[in-house]
C-alpha cells in the first residue's frame, strides 16, 4: 500500500534458512511473491554449526548466477569443502532481486536448545515485519496444530513437533508457513489467520 507521496514503506523480512528443500521453497516464495526492492531480507539459521555447510544451490529453482558458480568452484579448488548454503541463498537473492539488502545471521545452539523461541527472539531484536518459514505438513502436525488452537494456545507437544507451526501461532509479526507443491504447482500457505491458502506459481 502506497503512503502519502507514493512511496512504499521499507520492511524487514526474515526467512528461516536451513539446508532443506522446505527452506528453499520459503526463499523462492519470498523472492517471487513477498519481497519488494526496498525491503531488507534477513536469512537466519539456528542450529548446530556442524550442519551449516551443505550443497544447497541444487534445491533452488532459480538459476545460479555465473559469479556464484565461479565462487563455488574456486572455494572447492582451495579445499574449502561444500559451499555454505547461506552464501548460496544470498547469491540467489542478489540474482533475483539485486536491489534488496540481504543480511545473514548464524545462531549457534549447542545441545538441545529451543529453536523456535530463539527465532522469535531475533524477530523482536531486528524488528522484523514478516517471518517466512518452510513447512513440511504431515497428519500428526496438522492434528497437533488443530488441537492446540482448540485448546486456546500452543501445546508443548505441538511446539516440540513442528517449529513452523509454533512460529505461526506465536510470532508477534506476520508469519507465513510455505509448502512448495511441485515444480510449477504453486505454494500452500499457512498463517495465523489463513490456513491452507493455495497460491499459484
Amino acid at each position: 500500500m502506497a503512503m502519502n507521496g507514493g512511496t512504499v514503506p521499507k520492511r524487514k523480512v526474515m526467512v528461516v534458512a536451513d539446508p532443506t528443500r522446505e527452506s528453499a521453497a520459503a526463499l523462492q516464495y519470498a523472492l517471487s511473491h513477498a519481497m519488494m526492492e526496498k525491503d531488507e531480507l534477513i536469512l537466519i539459521q539456528v542450529g548446530n554449526p556442524n550442519s551449516w555447510r551443505s550443497t544447497f544451490s541444487t534445491f533452488l529453482k532459480r538459476p545460479t548466477p555465473p559469479a556464484a558458480v565461479a565462487a563455488s568452484s574456486t572455494e572447492r579448488s582451495r579445499g574449502g569443502g561444500d559451499w555454505d548454503h547461506l552464501e548460496a541463498m544470498k547469491h540467489a537473492c542478489a540474482f533475483a532481486l539485486p536491489k534488496v539488502r540481504v543480511h545473514i545471521e548464524r545462531v549457534a545452539m549447542e545441545g538441545k536448545g529451543d529453536k523456535a523461541t530463539t527465532i522469535l527472539h531475533y524477530c523482536k531484536l531486528f524488528s522484523v515485519d514478516l517471518l517466512i518459514v518452510g513447512q513440511r505438513r504431515s497428519l500428526s502436525t496438522t492434528i497437533l496444530g488443530d488441537r492446540s488452537r482448540r485448546n486456546g494456545g500452543p501445546s508443548r507437544l505441538a511446539k516440540a513437533t513442528d517449529t513452523a507451526e509454533y512460529l505461526i501461532e506465536n510470532s508477534k509479526c506476520t508469519c507465513v508457513g510455505v509448502q512448495k507443491k511441485g515444480q510449477n504447482a504453486g505454494y500452500l500457505l499457512n498463517s495465523k489467520t489463513q490456513r491452507n491458502f493455495w497460491l499459484l506459481a
